[in-house]
């Protein structure tokens, strides 16, 4: 099932992406390492997960597969060492003060994390973010965190409007061209990121089926 999910998502985004420029994240929290095997089989290298102490035991697990792991869910402070020891990207980026954290605790041997900011782009009370009109001065802060590389942005916007959140994520994503990446897109809206840009797309349910409660 996970094989032919996985090959539906990517007929998806071909559809969209003709140059196939969008890379797909299989969003993998709370499935089981037996899970994510049967999406390595099928060809899936980037997974993206929200709840350390889980994603540490599937990094373990998978370890020798040749995965490329990102963090997306919230990060707490005394968490920031293990995600910066384990991952190779953050996509949740919230405060200045994380991303210090992050820098000071990427060891050397792993070269510099992928970082990403979470913007807060329809400025919802119930979820964490920078809004826009704060990206330029925390950007100006990251010119001394030597070992993280910064690479743009992530956004989750209101589902009842993600058409214009994604526009207007577009528009404040080409002001700044030495950035490459845009993650923004699940499974109920991924055509309509990619549209707009998105260089990654978080895709759960509709690779592994709706969550056991």
């Amino acid at each position: 099932m996970i094989k032919d999910n996985l090959k539906q998502v990517q007929q998806r985004i071909k559809a969209v992406d003709k140059n196939q420029q969008v890379t797909l994240i299989a969003v993998s929290k709370t499935r089981p390492a037996s899970d994510l095997q049967q999406a390595i089989d099928a060809g899936q290298r980037h997974f993206g997960e929200n709840y350390l102490q889980e994603a540490l035991d599937k990094i373990q697990a998978l370890k020798k597969q040749g995965l490329i792991w990102h963090f997306i869910g919230a990060i707490q402070s005394n968490k920031s060492q293990q995600i910066a020891q384990n991952f190779d990207w953050v996509h949740s980026v919230d405060r200045f003060k994380i991303a210090k954290r992050l820098n000071d605790q990427r060891p050397d041997k792993l070269g510099k994390l992928n970082v990403l900011l979470q913007i807060n782009i329809d400025n919802e009370s119930t979820k964490s973010g920078i809004l826009p009109e704060q990206i330029a001065t925390i950007l100006a802060q990251f010119e001394h965190l030597d070992k993280l590389s910064l690479r743009g942005f992530m956004c989750i916007p209101s589902p009842s409007n993600s058409d214009i959140s994604f526009a207007r994520m577009a528009n404040i994503f080409k002001q700044y061209p030495n950035l490459d990446t845009l993650s923004m897109g699940m499974s109920g809206d991924l055509e309509l990121a990619i549209q707009n840009g998105a260089s990654f797309v978080r895709i759960g349910t509709d690779i592994f089926g709706e969550r056991k409660q």
